[in-house]
């Protein structure tokens, strides 16, 4: 198993050799290998929409390297499409690119850019559909007709149709109710975990990261901050909340048991592990991992 994502001394700039230009990025080398899910978190403002939209191509790098798969998405500008088939990218609010007339025609758009058959642009339309909740009697329906939770699934369903090796969701669950967000991310980590793409997940929910990635890369300032596994992470809680992030309730609750002399493990990010913690604690096991 090889990187799928590999980045080497990125930054962008925009509008360079101008008054007023503003660095984004700078100097991010990372690896990301393939199968994970990835989560991305970071201040507003600290370059997170920036540096997934260099995945496939969409931005340019003022200087430095992207690497998809092993290959610089960039050595051949004429190549560039495919990579924008191989890293499929999922827009904050996707549901504003939607403009067939029916779901099915809106879901299989990518496919049908592709040059796929009719056939094959039909079967991946249903599976799709599918994985995103979709009934089929919804895909003759117009998606203005949808609530806004539907109308996202369809738009993840058209990014997912056209079998990206890499997906890419930029706070897929941005306005939606609790409910709505979490049926959404349900069906992301299923579709991960029955088809082993790899999922990149820019969030400002640090209980949604903390529940679905593997790995975690918090930004600040146009850099990496750290890059680890979620475990790691947030067991560096304090960290995070100088950079300016939250981190998951029941991380803070942990680390109040702690300021109150409890010698207890503070590095619990979802309910799960918590209440294994709190068992091996009171059972009087080593809660106090440090």
């Amino acid at each position: 198993m090889g990187a799928i994502i590999r980045t080497e001394n990125l930054s962008y700039v925009y509008n360079p050799a101008m008054p007023d230009a503003t660095t984004a990025i700078s100097d991010i080398s990372f690896e990301m290998q393939e199968h994970e899910f990835l989560g991305i978190i970071g201040p507003t403002g600290c370059g997170k929409s920036t540096l997934i939209t260099h995945f496939n191509g969409l931005m340019r790098p003022t200087s430095g390297k992207v690497l998809i798969d092993g290959q610089d998405i960039w050595a051949d500008k004429k190549e560039i499409r495919k990579f924008r088939f191989l890293t499929g990218l999922v827009f904050q609010y996707p549901e504003y690119q939607l403009f067939e007339e029916t779901v099915e025609k809106d879901i299989g758009y990518g496919p049908r850019n592709m040059g796929l058959s009719p056939q094959e642009v039909d079967e991946r339309v249903r599976m799709a559909a599918d994985f995103c909740g979709l009934a089929p009697e919804m895909l003759s329906r117009s998606p203005f007709e949808l609530s806004g939770g539907q109308k996202r699934r369809v738009a993840i369903a058209g990014v997912i149709a056209m079998r990206p090796r890499l997906l890419v969701l930029d706070e897929p669950a941005a306005g939606l109710d609790p409910e709505g967000r979490d049926t959404i991310l349900e069906q992301i980590k299923s579709y991960h975990r029955e088809t082993g793409t790899s999922v990149v997940l820019v969030s400002h929910s640090m209980e949604d990261v903390a529940k679905y990635a593997d790995k975690v890369l918090v930004m600040k300032d146009g850099g990496i901050a750290m890059y680890d596994t979620t475990q790691q992470i947030f067991a560096r809680a304090q960290e995070l909340l100088d950079i300016g992030l939250s981190v998951p309730q029941i991380t803070k609750v942990f680390l109040r048991l702690r300021e109150m002399g409890l010698a207890i493990d503070t590095d619990v990010y979802t309910v799960k592990y918590a209440a294994e913690t709190v068992l091996r604690f009171a059972e009087g096991g080593d809660g106090d991992a440090s």
